[in-house]
């Protein structure tokens, strides 16, 4: 019988949603899911995630691991897979989970796949598929050997909790260190900034596609959106090269919203896209492509160029509150 183990991120003490979502993914797989919690999760929140299917909890305390540097983790992870042997890892990506993820497959000599979004079980191997090609295509990846590491993009799972299910079993781990693993430390911990406006409560949201062709454009977006009261949204391409925070992704594997009205500047509307916002009060598209897949379902298609269309129509709404 397959046993998985899913690495539980924390924020505050709490785990975060994916990883919740994660481990209730692992429990469908079938065999044994347990689950990791590495810094400050008390002990009767770890036992709660039988909750979300965990028959057992591991739980690693040290003073090295209350910060969010990966190397310490990477240690626990090692040390419990050769206790434990599990045939497959599981970790929820965040910018601290990669890291993990990837020193433990150097460290294991292990495969490791990245921003899935699918997992099955077929008999005692996993499987998964990743999008690739922006998005429009679809990859089954496998793995060669034991153990499976497994980066799974935030998003696509939903946690499912069972409040009549048993308490975890609590297992203390031995923390033992390398040398290597203290040699940084946290000099400071800065939380980011609260968005404005939250993503999923805005009544109007502007978001921004790849058609927008270079980053300084993002101002025309957010001068439009400031004119409406609203808030400004971004597709996967633009947060992929770092133009935009994941925190305003709009999509399958970010946000997903339903204003008012939505106003999609240079986005084509790939499905990925198109199931963050689809469930919106009144959307309106501009892009220079007639054949954008996101004319098949907007209410108000604009044929144009953005850098066009959004001064105008921002420079018409001054105009019009003077």
């Amino acid at each position: 019988m397959a046993e998985t183990l899913v690495y539980v991120e924390d924020e505050a003490g709490e785990p975060t949603v994916e990883s919740l979502a994660l481990l209730s993914k692992a429990a469908e797989l079938g065999g044994t899911a347990s689950a990791l919690v590495c810094g400050t999760v008390p002990a009767e929140r770890a036992a709660r995630l039988g909750e979300h299917g965990a028959a057992c909890v591991y739980v690693a305390e040290h003073p090295a691991l209350r910060g969010s540097l990966p190397q310490p983790r990477v240690d626990v992870l090692a040390r419990l897979y050769e206790q434990r042997g599990f045939d497959s890892l599981l970790f929820a990506t965040s910018t601290l989970t990669a890291d993990v993820a990837g020193g433990l497959a150097a460290r294991l000599e292990a495969g490791l796949n990245w921003d899935l979004v699918s997992l099955e079980r077929r008999g005692d191997a996993l499987a998964g598929t990743r999008l690739a090609l922006n998005d429009s295509a679809v990859v089954e990846v496998s793995w060669r050997r034991k153990p499976e590491l497994a980066l799974v993009r935030p998003g696509v799972f939903e946690p499912i909790r069972r409040p009549d299910a048993a308490e975890a079993e609590l297992v203390h781990v031995e923390v033992e260190l390398a040398d290597w693993s203290a040699g940084a430390t946290v000099v400071e911990h800065r939380p980011a900034a609260a968005d404005e406006q939250a993503l999923e409560e805005a009544a109007v949201i502007v978001t921004a596609g790849r058609g927008l062709g270079a980053r300084e454009n993002l101002a025309l977006v957010e001068a439009l959106a400031g004119e409406l009261g609203g808030t400004v949204g971004a597709t996967m391409p633009l947060v992929d090269r770092g133009w935009c925070p994941h925190s305003i992704q709009v999509g399958l594997t970010g946000k997903r919203v339903r204003p008012r009205l939505y106003i999609a500047c240079g986005v084509s509307g790939a499905i990925q896209h198109r199931v963050g916002m689809d469930r919106s009060g009144t959307i309106v598209a501009v892009n220079t492509d007639p054949n954008a897949p996101i004319f098949r379902f907007c209410d108000l298609g604009v044929i144009g160029d953005a850098l066009e269309v959004l001064p105008a129509l921002t420079e018409l709404l001054r105009e019009r509150r003077r």
